[in-house]
């Protein structure tokens, strides 16, 4: 009881936390009032010379969501760049390590608010730093209660993490690039599993690159979209492209280290079967 007391008094100062951040921005940039608005305001009124742009923020739960949420973002980056970063990164990590779902959108979010390169890095670095957190709290607090919530998939990775300790690294960078279990399952588990928090986070951080790859390019790829003809485009087809290649190599370098080397045998046949019970 005191471990889920601790775990909601976390939850609860980190959402506060984040409220406060995203309910208190500071001044927007003006932008320019449409012909509409100009008209409103009447001949006789002096015109504002800008309005500021003013929305309550939220998580993105889809495509439309998340292209108004970059354009916002991107309108007061042009003045607050910091304030925007620490807004991203605050939300990134509370996903990360309260084991939320949906950071595809984030990472989306990163490459249309700092481009490719620099959106990569901070997808990669905060999922890395993120599940880090996710790890020790579940090693503070909800060891126990994960095994009782999910009996079944937990025997099932501490046999096959126990058959495969020789080669730790490269079985967990294997369930990393083929998720057979999602991510936020395997890292709260990780201490159940007598993982080496060293070992988890560079797992983590290598492991996860193509995926944020692949997202981070695509929220670039859909920042620069206006229309279908700009989707099916040549450009962009090349691009999704060479994600797709870019991102398939080192997972194919891993399952072919891993057809010698690692037991998985059970693990492919019942992960599927296992990961729908925990969605």
């Amino acid at each position: 009881m005191r471990s889920i007391s601790g775990l909601m008094i976390l939850v609860a100062a980190a959402t506060f936390y984040l409220y406060l951040l995203s309910t208190n921005l500071p001044p927007g940039p003006k932008r320019k009032p449409s012909e509409d608005e100009l008209e409103k305001s009447g001949e006789d009124s002096d015109p504002d010379p800008g309005l500021e742009e003013v929305r309550t923020l939220t998580f993105p739960s889809d495509l439309e969501e998340l292209q108004e949420l970059a354009e916002l973002l991107k309108f007061y980056k042009t003045e607050h760049t910091a304030y925007v970063l620490l807004l991203f990164c605050s939300a990134y990590l509370y996903k990360q390590s309260f084991a939320i779902p949906g950071s595809s959108f984030l990472n989306m979010l990163a490459g249309a608010l700092f481009g490719p390169w620099q959106g990569l890095f901070l997808a990669c670095v905060l999922t890395t730093v993120g599940s880090t957190y996710c790890y020790l709290l579940s090693r503070t607090f909800g060891k126990q209660h994960i095994v009782r919530m999910f009996p079944d998939k937990v025997f099932l990775l501490q046999r096959k993490t126990e058959e495969n300790r020789s080669s730790l690294f490269f079985f967990l960078l294997f369930l990393r690039f083929f998720p057979m279990t999602p991510n936020w399952f395997l890292n709260v588990t990780a201490p159940i599993l007598n993982i080496p928090i060293s070992i988890f986070f560079f797992s983590v951080l290598i492991g996860l690159i193509p995926y944020n790859f692949i997202c981070v390019r695509t929220g670039v790829i859909l920042s620069e979209i206006s229309s279908l003809d700009d989707l099916f485009s040549w450009s962009t087809l090349m691009q999704l492209l060479a994600i797709a290649l870019v991102a398939l190599v080192p997972g194919a370098l891993i399952k072919h280290y891993s057809q010698g080397t690692l037991k998985l045998d059970e693990l492919d046949k019942n992960g599927h079967q296992l990961d729908k019970k925990l969605r």
